[in-house]
């Protein structure tokens, strides 16, 4: 019989417990700060186990977690795993409705929760009668126990069961832009498939680290540094929230050497100009932006202003992996791709009639990795599955050199007057002009074109830039048909989702409210 570990994503720092025990594993900035090295870690993992199973709770069942930014979600994400429970984490930000219906699909048997992160969950939990066990983060709430409690009375090691092939190792939900949230269940084996293609193909140095601001329920901040960084020796500081002032201290104070995050992060902290001249950053080595469009102007702003290597990274929650990224022969990435195929899994590019493409499309990826299917949604599997293929919905372009240029979600695009538009390509064009800090745009019905582009634009203060000078560049620098009809000028940040991604529905609705109809 194989090892139990081996096959278990909770194990996933390997054997460096054993081989560096000291070493700090996670730094948690979430009040007083605390380090945690790889032994301690471990040993918590273990416990958070050994409470779980003690508390009836049987391999394959849910294990509802919400909480913000701090070693705990760690230590009950993976330490669950171990014991072969599925963690379900939850978007701290969802509303009521929300939550409700993620606890009646995923049917929990545990939720593990900060009060202080999102009080709702408290009230959801206790109105159920199916809960094996209530496990409260940080502060006491009314019907739980006290994780820590529960922590100190679990002794281990924990020995972890055998884990039957396809076990899901966690159920993530969908940040829900198209609708209601969806199920997503992610298996140990595709999970860990993806680590060792990643640590084989790209091996990372020993004593790397990252810093993580973004929500730990988010595929960002899992996928992009406590996954690959614990995986490989290295080390993660994490923070409860982001500020772009308080990140650059960070990376300065405890020598960071990557950071990744989603574009409107990069677009906030490249502002700080006087913390950009004034701290020590001579560690940092990698910025990756992602999870959302990235403008070719804030890639080569960020490689100027933080003076690093800057890599464009592409990937969602159902396909598993990244799977596009620098190619192993060491080719450099052109500016404003997400990089080339990875030699493992398999990709490709298929056009509106349905036919692959070598040069245009929607991706399709195929490999270990991608969800065997949404949860509870057959109807959804059946239109976005095709023979073991995803139809991921983001449209992409492949250079002749096979670098990949993401265009947008198939969504999206829109047709203004017969020409599709993709708004990324409209948001680069405004981009261009030297007083836009942020832009976002999105498309409106039209009287004659059906529908045309209008845009929320973020300008520097004390720009003089005008609505109408706007456009006139537009006009001037690109296709007259892809110009924003209207323009709402402002020198406040985008508005954000819980995952820090624009908001674009926010955006849509409330320009459309200001301008209506177009024409």
């Amino acid at each position: 019989m194989t090892d139990p570990k081996a096959s278990n994503l909770g194990y996933w720092t390997g054997d460096w417990p054993a081989r560096t025990p000291n070493r700090p594993a996670i730094i948690d900035l979430c009040g007083s700060p605390r380090t945690l090295s790889y032994a301690a870690l471990n040993a918590r993992l273990d416990r958070v186990a050994t409470a779980l199973a003690a508390a009836g709770l049987l391999p394959g069942d849910r294990v509802v977690l919400s909480c913000g930014n701090r070693v705990e979600f760690i230590e009950a994400m993976f330490g669950a795993m171990r014991a072969g429970l599925v963690p379900v984490p939850i978007n701290t930000r969802q509303g009521f409705d929300v939550i409700a219906h993620i606890m009646a699909d995923a049917a929990p048997r545990a939720v593990i929760a900060e009060p202080s992160a999102n009080a709702a969950i408290i009230d959801h939990a206790n109105a159920r009668d199916d809960l094996a066990l209530r496990l409260a983060i940080g502060a006491p709430a009314p019907g739980f126990n006290d994780f820590e409690a529960a922590l100190s009375r679990a002794d281990g090691p924990f020995t972890p069961p055998q884990l039957p092939e396809g076990a899901l190792a966690f159920l993530s939900y969908t940040s829900g832009s198209t609708g209601r949230p969806k199920g997503v269940p992610l298996t140990h084996a595709g999970q860990l498939w993806w680590l060792h293609t990643y640590l084989t193909t790209w091996p990372p140095g020993e004593g790397l680290r990252a810093l993580v601001a973004v929500p730990l329920y988010h595929k960002n901040a899992m996928a992009g540094a406590i996954k690959p960084r614990l995986a490989s020796g290295g080390s993660v500081v994490l923070m409860p929230e982001f500020a772009a002032r308080p990140f650059l201290t960070a990376i300065a104070d405890h020598k960071v050497t990557h950071i990744s995050g989603v574009p409107t992060v990069f677009t906030l902290l490249l502002e700080e100009t006087d913390l950009l001249e004034s701290l020590d950053l001579s560690s940092l080595q990698l910025a990756v932006v992602g999870s959302a469009p990235v403008h070719e102007a804030l890639e080569a702003a960020m490689a100027e202003k933080l003076n690093v290597a800057v890599l464009q990274s592409y990937g969602l929650t159902e396909g598993g992996p990244v799977m596009l990224g620098p190619p192993p022969d060491g080719r450099p990435v052109p500016r404003g791709s997400a990089g080339a195929a990875w030699p493992e899994g398999e990709v490709k590019l298929v056009g509106a009639d349905g036919t692959e493409s070598e040069r245009a499309g929607e991706l399709w990826v195929k490999n270990p990795g991608v969800t065997p299917g949404y949860y509870n949604l057959p109807e959804v599997n059946a239109e976005r599955f095709r023979d073991g293929w995803l139809r991921t919905g983001d449209l992409f372009v492949k250079d002749a050199d096979g670098f990949f240029f993401f265009q947008g979600r198939v969504d999206d695009m829109f047709n203004c007057g017969g020409e599709n538009i993709y708004p990324r390509e409209v948001e680069n064009l405004i981009l261009t002009h030297p007083d836009v800090v942020d832009v976002c745009v999105v498309a409106l019905p039209h009287a004659t074109k059906g529908e045309a582009p209008v845009a929320l634009v973020v300008v520097r203060e004390g720009s003089t830039a005008t609505e109408a000078t706007l456009r006139d560049h537009t006009l001037q620098n690109g296709p007259a048909y892809a110009h924003p009809r209207r323009l709402l000028l402002e020198t406040t940040p985008l508005p954000l989702t819980g995952a820090r991604k624009v908001d674009r529905k926010a955006i849509k609705t409330r320009l459309a409210d200001l301008y209506g109809e177009l024409g």
